[in-house]
C-alpha cells in the first residue's frame, strides 16, 4: 500500500473495490462523516494497530439528518481530515459523492426496530434508518474484517451490531472508548459550534453522568433516583437544556425501574441550537 502519510483516495465504488482487491488482510474500516477529531484519530490508530490495511470513509450522510439546517451546518474539513488520516497511517480513504453511495433509483432502507424506538430514535425520527442503511452499504463495499465505532454513540453502536448480525454481514463491529477533553466533555464535531460560554458549560454532561455513577457506587439502584441525580446536576447549569436522561439496560435500551445488573446512563442536552450527547456504562 502507499506510504502511510499519503493515503490513496477512492471516490467511486469501483475504485474502492479495485484498490482493495489485492490489499493485505485483515482490513479495518473506520466509517466517518469527516470533521475528524481526536476521537476519530483514536479509532484510526486502533485500526492501524490491529489490521494490515486500514480504510477510512468520509461521507456526510444526508439520510441520517432529520434537520436540513443541521445537515447544512455540518462542518466539511477535507484537507484536515486527509492530514489526520495520513498521520494515523490510513492506507485508503473512500470519499464518495452521494450518487456513489445512493445510486439513481436507490430505493432501500435498512430499519432496525426495537433498538431505535427510544432515546435518539425517539427524538430524531429516521436517524437510525439513515445510519443503518449507509453503514450496511459501506460494510458490503469494503468487505472489511473489522469496523470501528466510538462508544460515545452507544445506541448507534448497538444498532450497527444488530444490523450486521441480522443481515449476515461478517464484519466484526468493535467499540472504542469515548475520548474526552481534559474537562470531561466528550469530543464531538459539534463542539466547535459552541459559543465560548456554551463550551464552558458543556462539561456539565459529564458531571451529571458522574453524579449518577457516584450514587450507583454508593448502592443506589432506583432508576428514578439515578435519573434525578443527572437532572439535578444539569439543572445547576443555566445554559443546559436537557432533552432526555436515561438509565437503561445496556443490551436492549429498555428503561429500568430497579437496576439488577449493568446499566447504561445516557443523555442528550441542548445548548442553544447545539445538541450534545454522552453516556456512561456502569457494571
Amino acid at each position: 500500500m502507499p506510504d502511510q502519510h499519503r493515503p490513496r483516495i477512492a471516490t467511486t465504488r469501483a475504485g474502492l473495490r479495485a484498490a482493495l482487491a489485492g490489499a493485505p488482510r485483515p482490513i479495518g474500516l473506520v466509517p466517518t462523516m469527516g470533521a475528524l477529531h481526536d476521537g476519530h484519530r483514536a479509532l484510526l490508530e486502533r485500526a492501524r494497530r490491529e489490521n494490515a490495511t486500514v480504510v477510512a470513509t468520509i461521507f456526510v450522510n444526508p439520510m441520517q439528518f432529520d434537520n436540513a439546517a443541521d445537515l447544512a451546518a455540518y462542518p466539511r474539513t477535507e484537507a484536515g481530515d486527509l492530514a489526520i488520516c495520513g498521520e494515523a497511517g490510513v492506507d485508503l480513504v473512500f470519499m464518495p459523492g452521494g450518487d456513489e453511495v445512493y445510486p439513481p433509483g436507490f430505493d432501500t432502507t435498512v430499519h432496525v426496530d426495537r433498538l431505535t424506538r427510544g432515546l435518539e430514535g425517539e427524538h430524531r425520527p429516521g436517524h437510525f434508518d439513515g445510519v443503518a442503511t449507509v453503514v450496511a452499504v459501506l460494510l458490503n463495499l469494503a468487505g472489511a474484517e473489522r469496523a470501528y465505532f466510538g462508544q460515545k454513540d452507544a445506541q448507534q453502536l448497538l444498532v450497527v451490531r444488530r444490523m450486521a448480525a441480522d443481515l449476515a454481514i461478517p464484519t466484526e463491529v468493535i467499540a472504542c472508548p469515548t475520548v474526552r477533553d481534559r474537562d470531561g466533555l466528550a469530543i464531538s464535531s459539534r463542539n466547535v459550534r459552541l459559543t465560548p460560554a456554551q463550551r464552558a458549560a458543556a462539561p456539565v454532561l459529564h458531571r451529571a453522568l458522574r453524579a449518577a455513577e457516584a450514587a450507583w457506587r454508593a448502592g443506589e439502584r432506583s432508576g428514578d433516583a439515578l435519573r434525578r441525580a443527572m437532572l439535578d446536576a444539569l439543572a445547576a447549569e443555566p445554559l443546559a437544556d436537557p432533552e432526555y436522561v436515561s438509565v437503561a439496560e445496556p443490551a436492549t435500551l429498555r428503561e429500568v425501574d430497579e437496576a439488577t445488573g449493568p446499566v447504561l446512563l445516557s443523555m442528550a442536552v441542548r445548548f442553544g441550537e447545539i445538541r450534545l450527547i454522552d453516556n456512561l456504562p456502569l457494571a
